[in-house]
């Protein structure tokens, strides 16, 4: 008994969870006294509702017939007290099932009550006094127990809220920041065209109108990728699927690479032609034009080796290139919204969303992308694509 009492207070003071210690206390309370139902209910939209319920006794056989106590758990919420409370349903000398003792006390932490347990005992005898005792300690235990899981919760909910305050203030200051880059070469160059003491010769104007188109298209660019960031999260970036040939695709984003202002070498394999995929090939283009575009810049005059082939009813895309290499711990990360490798950060313009918008552009694809790279040897990108079902097999 003694050891009983001192390992349910030892259970809730060492909790971390609520689940998985209240069996454990009904198991200690059972050595304690006798029930034969254990029912722990919480208020929820102002009504009590069955919180957590054991039959470790008689009724266990015919629990899902039983009643559970409801009717008495609102007498006892209402009246703030342990009551003790008997009836009998029908011949209890031919089934004692029929003949229920209830156990019932308040469930309280200072002054508020938090819900109300609950003990059925089928068949008598009554509960003595030291049975409500020990009851009201066992009660008292629960409560500490739901309490601190209340609180935990709380918790929870405030370092998560805080999480994404963080996370709004980052997102504000890291647009904030690309946002104003551009627009700050935009400014300075066409202020400075504007100046009323000076005339610019017509190479230092188109030099300078240059600039400034560049950068409205970087500002164009920023503003096109926070757009489908915003709408990949929401899943509400609109896709166009329809069955296109893979290598037509990647051809053409190839040849537009090799028009482009590409500061890249791009070697194109096909090892497996004609492949279907049920595909956006506006969207896939769009990942295509990221990876080579990520490679001229931060891998500028290596060459990049585009792979096709097959994998079983996939279609395997290799992107490599022969640059620098990314270092383990960043792989997984440059997948995430506005991450960026640190020691490129002022190497290198970028907002951190292309990556991200790759990766959920595949997985709406219902493919995957991820990223290989040994330092000093190139970094490799991966995209497997499932294959349309009259290719597959």
């Amino acid at each position: 008994m003694i050891a009983a009492i001192f390992e349910i207070s030892r259970q809730v003071a060492e909790a971390e969870e609520v689940t998985p210690v209240l069996p454990v206390i009904v198991s200690l309370a059972r050595r304690m006294l006798v029930f034969d139902n254990f029912i722990i209910f919480m208020p929820d939209e102002g009504e009590l509702q069955p919180y957590f319920a054991r039959a470790v006794g008689r009724g266990r056989s015919k629990e899902a017939d039983l009643p559970w106590g409801t009717e008495v758990a609102e007498k006892i919420y209402q009246a703030d007290q342990t009551i003790a409370f008997q009836e009998a349903i029908g011949d209890t000398e031919e089934d004692r099932i029929n003949a229920r003792l209830y156990l019932g006390a308040p469930l309280v932490q200072g002054e508020k009550k938090i819900g109300v347990i609950v003990l059925i005992r089928f068949g008598g005898p009554e509960y003595s006094e030291k049975d409500i005792s020990r009851f009201e300690y066992v009660a008292e235990n629960v409560a500490h127990l739901l309490e601190r899981e209340r609180l935990v919760t709380t918790i929870r909910k405030i370092e998560g809220s805080q999480r994404m305050w963080k996370m709004q203030e980052n997102f504000v200051a890291t647009v904030s920041h690309d946002l104003r880059t551009p627009l700050g070469f935009i400014k300075g160059y066409t202020t400075t065209l504007l100046r009323e003491d000076t005339e610019w010769d017509i190479p230092t104007y188109r030099e300078f109108l240059g600039i400034i188109d560049d950068e409205a298209d970087r500002l164009q660019a920023l503003i096109d990728n926070l757009l489908d960031s915003s709408r990949l999260q929401s899943g509400t970036l609109p896709m166009k699927f329809q069955k296109v040939e893979l290598d037509v695709v990647l051809r053409d984003m190839i040849q537009r690479t090799q028009l482009g202002d590409f500061n890249i070498e791009v070697d194109f394999n096909i090892e497996d032609s004609g492949m279907i995929v049920n595909a956006d090939p506006m969207r896939l283009g769009q990942v295509f034009d990221n990876l080579l575009s990520n490679a001229s810049k931060y891998a500028p005059g290596s060459t990049v080796c585009v792979r096709l082939s097959r994998n079983g009813d996939h279609a395997k895309i290799l992107v490599s290139d022969d640059g620098p290499g990314i270092e383990a711990e960043h792989l997984e990360k440059i997948f995430q919204r506005f991450y960026r490798i640190p020691e490129t950060k002022l190497s290198q313009r970028g907002s951190g969303l292309g990556l991200y918008i790759c990766r959920q552009i595949i997985r709406a694809h219902n493919g995957d992308i991820y990223a290989e790279s040994e330092m000093g040897e190139g970094t490799t990108f991966t995209i497997t694509l499932p294959l349309a079902d009259k290719d597959q097999g």
